[in-house]
């Protein structure tokens, strides 16, 4: 028998019959297939007959879950005299419209010059080697610090600032910006700046004959090399503590966050009050161990991977879902509000640079949002699923 049509319906109810739902449900051969217009309207909305036991999801309706892979240390480099730098920014890496990302490379006596970004913020893990910064804020106060491996730097859009590297070891650090469209390689640079500039309008500006400016480089040069500087020349000299643009990430015991399998070391705006666009900080899962299942509630997510296998299982709503791998040197973007996980997948610890576009970090657990659910719901929510199995749900 066919399933009971709408005409079929208002006859009973002209007539005066009671049209229950078992009556419609005992009418039908399947699920109930719905038509525009039922359920009612406003006050007089009406239960229908049970449909499908699982969503429909058309494809129609979302988009084609995005690629959230990019091999960053697999493209080419901007190389200038005194080393290089690699970026990952949203016309290279379509999803990560809210994160840009860069590793860069300062040979020993390089520096990479004075310079700002207009349109982003700068924050910064050291991976090896030591180096100097110098920032410059709009009051005139002005900053120097001396970094180490582990350590972070965070200067607000729009600051001055410079980075050079500290005795006869060459210094690499991962950088992170809090807009998918900046690039690390349309800086405001000072050389630039000066090239481009009438000399004689340098001249009234510095207070120096025009004639002194034809000794400046004819262009950027953005990371250039130079003589050695001996780590007893670089002094710092840090503002006070509450607002420095340094933050000891691995030694700081505000940052540590650890779970089960694995490490977590976190600055936020609560430890570090200068980095109010931006959190951050480097998460070590072990073999076989997994960053269990979650989502950031108001910010995007950005990986950069330093060692091991890792693999991320994202999940994007409306029926979709997508896994990919992730080897030394790659990213990972995870949109705000994205479920995702991270499994160690391979033999060795996987350590993660990780970086979220809001200075407040927050993040709802899977786990841990099942726990507080009522035991009724769960078992509503999973139908047919034994009630052993939702204990242990809840008592994971």
């Amino acid at each position: 028998m066919d399933s009971i049509s709408r005409r079929q319906m208002l006859a009973v109810t002209a007539a005066g019959g009671l049209l229950t739902t078992t009556t419609i449900v005992n009418a039908q051969t399947g699920p109930f297939q719905s038509k525009p217009g039922d359920g009612g309207v406003a006050r007089a909305a009406t239960e229908l007959p049970p449909g499908e036991k699982v969503a429909y999801h058309n494809p129609k309706d979302v988009a084609d879950m995005p690629d959230f892979h990019f091999s960053l240390d697999a493209s080419r480099p901007k190389v200038t005299s005194g080393g290089w730098a690699k970026e990952a920014t949203v016309h290279q890496f379509p999803i990560s419209e809210g994160i840009a990302g860069v590793h860069m490379f300062l040979d020993p006596g390089a520096a990479r010059e004075l310079h700002w970004h207009a349109i982003a913020a700068e924050w910064a893990y050291v991976i090896d080697g030591r180096c100097q910064t110098v920032v410059l804020d709009p009051s005139g106060a002005s900053e120097i610090n001396n970094y180490g491996p582990g350590d972070l730097w965070f200067f607000p859009k729009g600051h001055g600032h410079a980075i050079q590297t500290i005795g006869d070891k060459p210094c690499h650090f991962v950088l992170s910006f809090d807009n998918g469209g900046f690039s690390e390689h349309s800086t405001f640079s000072i050389t630039d700046w000066i090239d481009v500039t009438p000399k004689d309008m340098l001249a009234l500006n510095f207070g120096v004959p025009k004639d002194a400016f034809d000794a400046f480089p004819k262009g950027e040069t953005y990371i250039q090399a130079g003589p050695v500087l001996p780590a007893s020349e670089a002094l710092d000299a840090p503002w006070p503590k509450e607002s420095t643009h340094k933050f000891s990430l691995l030694h700081d015991n505000r940052a540590v966050r650890d779970f089960d399998g694995g490490t977590f070391r976190l600055a936020t705006v609560d430890e570090w009050p200068v980095s109010k666009s931006m959190s951050g900080g480097v998460m070590t899962i072990k073999p076989g161990a997994m960053r269990n299942l979650h989502w950031n509630a108001n910010a995007n997510e950005w990986h950069y991977y330093l060692r091991g296998k890792g693999q991320v299982a994202l999940f994007g709503s409306g029926g979709r879902g997508k896994v990919a791998e992730f080897m030394p040197g790659d990213v990972a973007y995870i949109p705000q509000g994205f479920g995702h996980a991270i499994k160690n997948v391979g033999d060795e610890d996987l350590e993660i640079v990780q970086t979220w576009d809001n200075g407040k970090f927050e993040e709802i657990d899977l786990t841990k949002w099942v726990q507080s659910s009522p035991r009724y719901l769960l078992a509503n929510n999973f139908p047919g699923v034994p009630e052993t199995t939702i204990t242990r749900l809840k008592q994971a």
